[in-house]
């Protein structure tokens, strides 16, 4: 029987002839044939059918809307949470010669309108589109209007509450189908629970999906546990093992902090390595990048945003300084080991306090209800029944009583705004405070006459103020004389008196906006919700401390958590530390 890939076509733009999805995957990406499971994906999106695919990393999951993407008529729209995952695939993709863009903040408005203006004129055959960009009804509008004919969700799995990396953005993109005209839709995962994958139907609305799951097995990697006390330890397990294997590298530190200083060890211990983080400015994360995929670096050391879209295929070995705070986290970069399909090694460090750096960051992530409701009193308190209170989270913290942190107020604060209960606005532009810092005399003694503003300035603040301007007053810049142009005039000839010391001010009118009741008992929060993440976090850290824990075959464990039949006919993998 012929394919549905095979054989559905579209007559290309300069009416060159039909193509294929075998043509699209042979001239355009240059393979002669698809994986596993990638067929059976690409099949259903050129049927018109929703389609979820769960395929490993590595596993080729792009190709499975980028192919429909170049054989459908109409745009394909790309959900992508990452803009660094977005911008990569981009590039890639630009320069195999496949009409491609993406829409997310880092554009400004002509640049974006540039780009949906050549999306309908059919040079953008691709749409990358960050999930919040889509919160815009003016833009689902304008995409109805170009013609979507594929919506692909990438990380499919942040639909869900259950899944390692929820994202609220995503539980939007329901009303966001419908809003594009209710094409189909693929979505995307490397890593998905059978209830993670229930989740993803139920939340995305796909319509009697093909499902199409690959086993999550990756035989050609090993994987091993280390057990140690303290970083001091791991430093030198970590030296040691860079220094036996002599492959390509990628190693995973929890923080910005860890990278560096994990990247000075190994390179006193004469380890060629190179750190990746957010905190490098974009052009040396770039070089950095460049130099690992090109070979110039053997071994990065870098936080887990690294290698989301990175297809460098020969990394022999990928080690977690840290334990990760999820089996799917863990799974995923792992996988990034060995897409080549030679044998490869993953090895964890694991130290059991490892956990409680997660503990910490669960319980700030979603406070008890005690928690919050003790921080709003606080606020209420601070807002004096003006409505206003300060955003500073330390004077807070210091407002609510013992044993509340200010990361703990800044969480509180988090479910408090989701809630509608308090709105954060920004400092107004044109209202200050200042405060005069020099004396008449010094005024007049050093500045001349021909700094007219500036004395102009400070006769004004100080006919409103008189000697109340040496404790501070608020202004209104807009409300000054003419002569001095409003905010935008006045601002330039502060920053100038501040600079030489002559006043010292601050934009004012900022702060926690009360909007919500007047009585903690009515916040309008969902306290279940909250209750049910926390627990789920809890639970996958649990999964992930028993896994490193366990005595039994590591790789059975692994399927048997993301629901793999093949874990119940695994008894000796002979490749894990455990079987070994």
């Amino acid at each position: 029987m012929t394919s549905v890939a095979a054989t559905r076509t579209r007559k290309t733009k300069r009416g060159a002839g039909p193509r294929t999805a075998t043509d699209v995957l042979r001239d355009t990406f240059g393979y002669s044939e698809f994986r596993a499971g990638q067929l059976a994906a690409v099949e259903s999106a050129l049927a018109g059918r929703d389609t979820l695919v769960v395929l490993p990393t590595g596993g080729g999951k792009s190709l499975t809307y980028q192919v429909p993407a170049m054989v459908l008529p109409g745009l394909t729209v790309v959900v992508s949470p990452l803009i660094s995952l977005m911008k990569d695939q981009v590039d890639v993709l630009t320069r195999k010669g496949v009409g491609a863009a993406f829409l997310n903040s880092t554009l400004s408005l002509n640049d974006s309108l540039d780009r949906l203006a050549r999306a309908t004129t059919g040079d953008i055959k691709l749409l990358y589109v960050a999930p919040e960009k889509l919160e815009s009804e003016r833009l689902v509008e304008r995409l109805r209007t170009i013609g979507v004919s594929l919506l692909a969700v990438d990380e499919a799995h942040c639909v869900s509450q259950w899944g390692h990396d929820f994202r609220p953005s995503y539980l939007r993109l329901r009303a966001v189908r419908e809003g594009l005209g209710s094409p189909p839709c693929i979505a995307l995962t490397a890593t998905a629970t059978p209830h993670v994958r229930a989740d993803i139907v139920t939340h995305l609305g796909l319509d009697q999906p093909e499902i199409v799951i690959t086993g999550f097995d990756r035989t050609n990697l090993s994987y091993a546990v280390q057990s140690v006390r303290r970083d001091k330890e791991k430093d030198q397990v970590l030296v040691d093992a860079l220094s036996e294997s002599k492959g390509t590298t990628v190693v995973y530190a929890p923080t910005r902090k860890a990278v560096d200083r994990i990247t000075g060890v190994l390179k006193r211990a004469r380890i060629g390595a190179a750190a990746y983080h957010a905190g490098l400015a974009t052009d040396e994360r770039r070089k950095v990048q460049d130099a690992f995929m090109s070979g110039k670096v053997r071994v990065i050391v870098a936080t887990n945003a690294f290698g989301m879209g990175i297809d460098k295929p020969d990394v022999r070995l990928v080690i977690h300084y840290a334990m990760p705070g999820t089996l799917e986290a863990y799974y995923q970069e792992a996988g990034r080991a060995g897409r080549d399909g030679d044998h490869s090694e993953v090895l964890l460090l694991h130290a059991y306090q490892d956990r409680f750096t997660h503990e910490f960051f669960i319980k700030g992530a979603h406070p008890e209800r005690e928690t919050v409701e003790r921080v709003y009193e606080a606020l209420l308190r601070a807002g004096k029944g003006k409505g206003i209170a300060p955003a500073d989270s330390d004077v807070l913290a210091g407002m609510t009583g013992r044993g509340v942190s200010a990361r703990d107020v800044e969480a509180a604060i988090r479910v408090l705004t989701a809630a509608g209960a308090v709105t954060n606005v920004a400092a107004s532009p044109s209202l200050v405070s200042v405060r005069l810092l020099a004396t008449h005399a010094r005024i007049k003694q050093e500045l001349s006459a021909d700094a007219g503003l500036e004395i102009g300035l400070l006769r004004a603040l100080w006919t409103s103020a008189r000697d109340n301007l040496y404790a501070g007053a608020t202004f209104d810049l807009n409300a000054l004389p003419p002569g001095f142009g409003g905010a935008a005039g006045a601002t330039p000839v502060l920053e100038s008196l501040a600079e030489r010391q002559f006043v010292a001010w601050q934009r004012s009118g900022g702060g926690l906006t009360l909007t919500g009741p007047r009585d903690v008992a009515e916040l309008d929060v969902d306290w279940a919700g909250l209750d049910t993440r926390r627990r789920a976090e809890m639970a996958k850290l649990d999964t992930m401390q028993k896994y490193a824990q366990t005595r039994y075959c590591r790789r059975a464990f692994v399927l048997r958590y993301f629901g793999d039949k093949a874990a119940g006919k695994l008894r000796n993998c002979r490749s894990c530390d455990n079987c070994l």
